[in-house]
């Protein structure tokens, strides 16, 4: 069984899916949705030569929703590959709503650019950091940080790197404390504020009332999401969960398992870089990694 797993934020490249898009030109029309959808010019922005207006969080959303979702329609049209469950990593799971048809593509391309601005908006800048966790048990971390009020498990991306989320004098001690009692390394990660915790539940209000507009449809393709990392088919349920998701931890490391258990032995990574498929082969073994 094969799965297409589609990457979230840091991902973005400029240029990302230009192969693609010289090889097949038609797909091209996703790009003039999204600008017709957003009203400026994504596709500038993603071809063009300034990383740092693509890496704010409002444009590289629907930027990566847009390219991902080209490499999806790429591999069932050009390649017949056809998937049997798809999931996604944070804001990747917006890109697998659309593959499931959960969402329209253009539905999506504007709620995803709402949860970027709505998200970079809820911390005032420099009050919320993240950071990753290398080298150390998941569970050891959770453990150590219930000192830390702030502080939460933001990604559990694989069984050695684990990312933390919070208020940033709060997080830069907890990186002492975590490094002092074990982890390998920690890395302070360039984001603009604190996602996945509770310090930004004001971009999940918000973007509550903008979902709350929108129809959510039953998956044509089996989707796992991220806060419950099970396999979820009622719409309501999903509509929940893409909320919940804002303020909640990425359980990638259960989706991923969970899937594997559930007969996936092939993961496909739809979409620029490879970071998930890193983070996968540090999951589970004996499974068929592929990277677009």
């Amino acid at each position: 069984m094969k799965a297409f797993v589609f990457p979230g934020q840091g991902s973005q490249t400029l240029g990302m899916g230009s192969e693609i898009l010289k090889e097949n030109p038609e797909y091209k029309i996703y790009l003039k949705k999204a600008n017709d959808t957003l009203e400026y010019d994504l596709e500038s922005i993603i071809f063009g030569d300034d990383l740092e207006k693509l890496t704010l969080t409002q444009n590289a959303q629907p930027a990566l929703l847009t390219i991902g979702y080209i490499y999806h329609r790429y591999l069932i049209e050009k390649k017949e590959i056809l998937p049997d469950v798809v999931a996604g990593h944070s804001l990747g799971e917006w890109t697998a709503l659309v593959a499931s048809g959960v969402l329209n593509f253009e539905d999506a391309v504007r709620l995803v650019h709402l949860r970027g601005l709505y998200m970079s908006q809820a911390c005032p800048p420099g009050q919320g950091t993240m950071a990753a966790i290398l080298g150390m048990n998941p569970e050891k971390i959770k453990d150590l940080l219930r000192g830390f009020e702030n502080v939460v498990p933001a990604n559990f991306n694989s069984s050695v790197q684990t990312v933390i989320s919070g208020e940033t004098k709060e997080v830069l001690e907890a990186m002492t404390f975590l490094k002092e009692n074990g982890a390998k390394k920690v890395v302070q990660l360039k984001v603009s504020g604190p996602f996945h915790s509770p310090l930004i539940s004001n971009a999940a209000e918000k973007l509550q009332i903008e979902v709350d507009k929108v129809e959510f449809k039953t998956p044509s393709i089996p989707i796992v999401q991220n806060v419950t990392a099970k396999y979820e088919n009622d719409p309501n349920i999903i509509k929940e969960n893409i909320i919940k998701q804002i303020t909640s931890p990425v359980r990638w490391v259960d989706s991923v398992i969970n899937m594997n258990n559930n007969g996936v032995d092939k993961f496909i990574e739809a979409g620029p870089g490879k970071v998930l498929t890193g983070l996968i082969k540090r999951i589970v073994k004996g499974v068929e990694l592929i990277n677009i």
